[in-house]
């Protein structure tokens, strides 16, 4: 674990973030880890985790979310609100800190380009990985008709 230097962070990044997709979008958590359990991304790229992010943010950490390749992994399918107890959708955040990185010069067309094959993948993945979950009788404090167990007891 890196030390974090307070000096070295821009203690208005949760702000910022919260301004621009809305303060209950990121104030609530307290990072039980639900979003990071859930994530269909998790099991295959180990490093992604939504809580860790999300912690990041509230501690200012700016330059080092903004530069970093996990915050293009998310494939927004949204299994993370499903399962947050606060109604956190992690995928909001992913967008507004891709749009960031490439607003602030954090990223460049070539690492675009050369990811553009993974997302494909990812999004096959995140939803095969839901269609399988939902399938089996997955139920969430955030109910969809989509998540209910049809199954019925005889």
């Amino acid at each position: 674990m890196d030390t974090v230097f307070l000096n070295k962070t821009a203690g208005a990044f949760k702000d910022e973030i919260a301004g621009r997709i809305g303060l209950e979008e990121i104030k609530p958590c307290y990072t039980c880890g639900s979003c990071t359990g859930i994530c269909p991304v998790r099991e295959v790229v180990e490093d992604f985790d939504p809580r860790r992010i999300i912690h990041m943010i509230v501690l200012g950490l700016k330059e080092e979310v903004l530069s970093s390749d996990l915050i293009w992994f998310c494939c927004l399918c949204n299994s993370c609100y499903h399962v947050c107890p606060q109604g956190i959708r992690f995928s909001r955040i992913a967008i507004e800190l891709q749009a960031m990185a490439r607003a602030e010069g954090f990223v460049d067309e070539s690492f675009l380009k050369r990811l553009a094959p993974v997302r494909v993948y990812l999004i096959d993945l995140c939803r095969r990985t839901m269609f399988k979950k939902v399938r089996s009788g997955l139920v969430s404090p955030h109910i969809m008709p989509c998540w209910r167990n049809n199954t019925r007891s005889k």
